[in-house]
This record gives C-alpha cells, sequence and structure tokens, in this order.
C-alpha cells in the first residue's frame, strides 16, 4: 500500500511539471485530475479509518479495565489503623494481583478520618486515628499506592444512620419516616433510621463530606453502595409531603408502592446523584465515581435506587453488583442479567462476591467457583471483605492464600487517576 501511494504521488507530481504542461481543456483537465486523485482519497479514507477503528480499540480496551478489588469494613480496623498491618496487607493483595481497595470512610453516622465537615455539624465528638495517632485514610492512601494499588473510599451507610448516633440525635429534622410516623427499619446493620434525600440540608451535608474526601485525600475515586438509596416504605415526612404536593397538586397515595410515587422519589435521588457527581468531578474530572448496588429489580422496587438512570445519564464510572449468594445457579442468573451487559458496554463492571462473616464463614471452593463464573463472562470481581478472605473461614488461612493465588495469574494494573 505504502509503494502504490508513492508510485501514485509521483505520477500526480510528474503530470504538474512545467517542463510537461501543456494546456488543456478544462473538461480534460477535470478527467486527468480525477483519475490522479481517486486513488490518493482511496488511501487517506482508508488511513483515517484505520487509525480511528484503533482508537475505539484503545478507548474500548481502557473503559474494560478489570477490576480485582476488596472492601475494607469497619470489622478490619485492628487492621487499618496499624501501619505494619497496613503495609503487609497491601503487599499481600499487590502479591495475590489485587487491584483496588474500597476502604469505608462513613460508616454509623461516624467519617473514619480527620473532618472538618463533621466538626462543623457537631456529630462527632471524636477522631479516629490509627494506633500511634496517625491519619488512617491517609495512611492506606500512601502504601496502596505504592504498590500500584488504587484506593477509592467506601461511602458505606450512604442516607442510613443508627437512631442514637450524635447525627440523628442533633438533626432529627434531616430524617424521613413511614405512613405511620416510624422512622426505623431492620437492616444489615441493624435498626437504623434514614437521612431524607430529597431535603436540601441533607444533600448540603452528604455533598460537603464527599467533596471533603475528595479534595482532602490523593483518593482514586469515591463509591456509593446499596444504601445510597430509600426504602420504598419512606418518604411520608412533612418536608416530602409537602413538596409532592405543590409538584403534583396531589397528596402522597397511602401505598408506598404506588408507581408514580415511586417514579417522583427515585428520580428526585437521582437528580441528587447527578448533583453529586458534578460537584465531585468539578473537584477531580478524573476521580472514579464508583456504584455498588443490587441488582436492578431489587435496587429500583424495594430501594428506589434507579441506577439504570444514572449509568444512562453517565454519572457511574465503574459499577459493582452484589451478588451475596451461596447457591451458585442463583449467583449466575444475576450475574447475566440484561443490566450487567448494559453496564459492560459502558464502563468497567464487577461482581462482589461474599468470602465470609465473623458467624457465616464461606468455603473457598464456593469463592472460586463463582469467580470462575464472573471472568468467564468477562466481569471483575470485588471481595467482601477483607479480613474474610483468609480468616474467618473453614480452611487455614495459608490454604485460602493459596486459593486466592490461583485467581488471578496475571497482573491487572489500572490507571492512576492524576
Amino acid at each position: 500500500m505504502a509503494s502504490t501511494f508513492h508510485k501514485q504521488s509521483r505520477r500526480s507530481h510528474m503530470w504538474v511539471d512545467k517542463k510537461s504542461y501543456k494546456p488543456q481543456g478544462s473538461w480534460s483537465l477535470g478527467r486527468r485530475w480525477l483519475k490522479y486523485l481517486l486513488p490518493l482519497l482511496f488511501v487517506m479514507s482508508f488511513l483515517t479509518t484505520f487509525f480511528i477503528n484503533n482508537l475505539d480499540s484503545a478507548t474500548a480496551q481502557v473503559s474494560r479495565q478489570e477490576i480485582r478489588g476488596v472492601w475494607m469494613t469497619s470489622n478490619d480496623f485492628n487492621t487499618l489503623r496499624d501501619r505494619t498491618k497496613v503495609q503487609n496487607a497491601v503487599r499481600q493483595l499487590r502479591e495475590l494481583n489485587f487491584n483496588t481497595i474500597y476502604p469505608v470512610v462513613w460508616n454509623s453516622g461516624y467519617v473514619m478520618y480527620p473532618s472538618a465537615v463533621a466538626k462543623r455539624e457537631g456529630i462527632q465528638p471524636f477522631v479516629l486515628r490509627g494506633s500511634d495517632g496517625h491519619d488512617i485514610l491517609a495512611d492506606l492512601i500512601n502504601q496502596a499506592h505504592r504498590q500500584g494499588l488504587l484506593v477509592i473510599p467506601w461511602f458505606e451507610f450512604g442516607f442510613m444512620a443508627p437512631q442514637m448516633s450524635e447525627l440523628a440525635l442533633n438533626h432529627p429534622d434531616w430524617f424521613t419516616q413511614k405512613r405511620d410516623g416510624s422512622q426505623t427499619s431492620i437492616s444489615a446493620a441493624g435498626e437504623v433510621m434514614w437521612l431524607n434525600p430529597f431535603h436540601p440540608k441533607v444533600q448540603e451535608f452528604i455533598t460537603n463530606l464527599i467533596v471533603e474526601i475528595v479534595t482532602q485525600y490523593d483518593v482514586d475515586g469515591i463509591q456509593f453502595d446499596d444504601h445510597m438509596s430509600l426504602p420504598r416504605e419512606f418518604g411520608y415526612d412533612k418536608y416530602t409531603t409537602t413538596l409532592y404536593t405543590q409538584e403534583t397538586k396531589t397528596s402522597p397515595p397511602s401505598n408506598p408502592e404506588d408507581p408514580a410515587w415511586m417514579r417522583w422519589r427515585a428520580d428526585k435521588i437521582t437528580a441528587f446523584m447527578v448533583q453529586l457527581n458534578q460537584a465531585v468531578k468539578a473537584r477531580k474530572p478524573n476521580v472514579i465515581f464508583s456504584v455498588s448496588p443490587n441488582y436492578y429489580d431489587f435496587a429500583y422496587k424495594f430501594q428506589l435506587q434507579d441506577w439504570l438512570a444514572w449509568l444512562d445519564q453517565n454519572i457511574i464510572d465503574e459499577l459493582i453488583m452484589q451478588v451475596y449468594r451461596s447457591n451458585l445457579q442463583s449467583f449466575v442468573a444475576k450475574i447475566s442479567r440484561p443490566e450487567i451487559q448494559i453496564s459492560q458496554q459502558k464502563i468497567p463492571t464487577a461482581i462482589g462476591i461474599m468470602t465470609g462473616l465473623r458467624n457465616n464463614p464461606v468455603p473457598i471452593q464456593q469463592i472460586k467457583s463463582q469467580v470462575r463464573a464472573a471472568q468467564e463472562r468477562g466481569l471483575g470481581v470485588a471481595f467482601f471483605y477483607y479480613e474474610s478472605l483468609w480468616e474467618y473461614a473453614p480452611e487455614p488461612p495459608d490454604k485460602r492464600q493459596a486459593a486466592f493465588k490461583t485467581l488471578f495469574a496475571n497482573p491487572a494494573l489500572r490507571a492512576r487517576v492524576e
């Protein structure tokens, strides 16, 4: 192709050489130009298409960076507060070809770092620090980055808070309620209250916390999970019912499952998430806006979390869908759902896999089977949670570690956010 192009260029050059030029009619001149110009245009078109296709391919490869992550929860606090333990943990994760850590920064109405926002609101009379008085989050970020791992702080509790937290006691008007006036629900974290996601003061508070984390620390992203939502039974507080009546000219239905009432509340949460994304990106345009919800039908129907709308509005940079199932058939059915395939076409997508709880250990064979099922579908994985990788397990730690070594044969580094 290059040789043909060179020869054709020479012919064109020879034709316009002054010594061999002969005046001709405009029609004849146009035909001769067309004869030599068409092959040149063909070559240029081919090269343009080639480079565009390769650029698209490169872009697709970047967007499909494989997530190999692990959550660090409040149960991992004994590890997080000790510099040496953090160093060992990060080094071991790197050796096992992990690439992302999701440390908790918002849990039970409290933050896990020195926060001017929390102090200003009077919701935290203490500061969680490491064993030698250091900043736990800053230390983890520094050590993880030295090993080439990303750190994406996890805003675990979202709009959730215990009823005896300073947040609930100091700002009772920030919380929503059910139609019967009750304010709590039972979750995996116990009995909790729910911040009103429609209230401007709540939105301002949450936004300030997130912006503080993004600007104060060298984070690679921020993550929200299934608690960045609202159980469908809630939303009958005075502020929300008044707002709904103003906008729709009707009172909220008595049935919390009313489709229009559910859609209105879900859309309000989506609108806030769009604003939150904009606030984050204004500080760090390339920071990863990560979401870890339940599968879509459950997320929307029970939690008013319309994360497919978030995906459609391009505010999610990575998705990790929680699929905590012991039955492999049920697990495979969930990770094969259409919304996962939609997500895979746009952003890095992974599956959250349970590796165990203190009172509910998970056998390594179950973990391996689920990881293989995810990998066969081109999906990444994130494990819940760090200490249960090889502690609280039915197998000895050395056997668990050897098994995890077989899950990721080669490194899969993710690009740092600058």
